[in-house]
């Protein structure tokens, strides 16, 4: 009998490493642009609460239609909140910012764009154009940005949308002169 629960214990013990290493697995996502294509890796071991509330605004088919509505070279570029037209998209409550994840603003990182609030992010995000260490738990507000993953494949046209020229548009600086569409987000299965 004490084998037998040993047994058990011992199944049960690999059944929970097993299920554990799935869920830890990085999430795939395929951002189509009117540049190009950018795939990113989603990091929902540490960054759980964060990744959740993008996929789910990928399920909703929310960043479809949106814009990158601020770039600046050399820093990042800002998307999924707006519309061609400049219209801002109402969006869920706030997620808790998960900038305390070890996770840093290095370039090709995916993280969450907010207010001076620390956990005002919605549905904006950015990714860094260079190492932006400045950003990282305990920026200057002591939370720091939350990233949530990476390009794995794209930063080509990271780069292309980076050097687009900019100007003043319905009263926000660093828009790009010409139009750069989030045409869909989709989970790679």
């Amino acid at each position: 009998m004490k084998k037998i629960h040993k047994s058990l214990l011992l199944s049960f013990s690999l059944l929970f490493a097993f299920s554990a290493d799935l869920l830890a697995e990085p999430v795939k996502v395929l951002m189509k642009t009117s540049v190009g294509d950018i795939t990113l890796s989603l990091d929902q071991e540490k960054a759980p609460k964060t990744v959740e509330n993008f996929l789910q605004y990928v399920r909703d088919g929310f960043y479809d239609g949106t814009i990158y509505h601020r770039v600046i070279k050399d820093f990042m570029i800002q998307g999924g909140g707006f519309t061609a037209d400049m219209n801002k998209k109402a969006t869920r409550e706030p997620v808790e910012n998960e900038a305390k994840n070890g996770l840093k603003n290095k370039k090709g990182t995916i993280a969450m764009a907010r207010t001076s609030a620390p956990h005002s992010a919605t549905a904006q995000f950015f990714i860094n154009h260079k190492d932006n260490s400045f950003l990282d738990y305990p920026s200057r507000d002591g939370w720091g940005y939350a990233v949530f993953g990476e390009v794995t494949q794209g930063m080509d046209v990271v780069n292309a949308i980076a050097e687009q020229p900019t100007g003043v548009s319905n009263g926000m600086r660093d828009v790009p002169r010409s139009t750069i569409t989030i045409d869909k987000v989709s989970i790679v299965e």
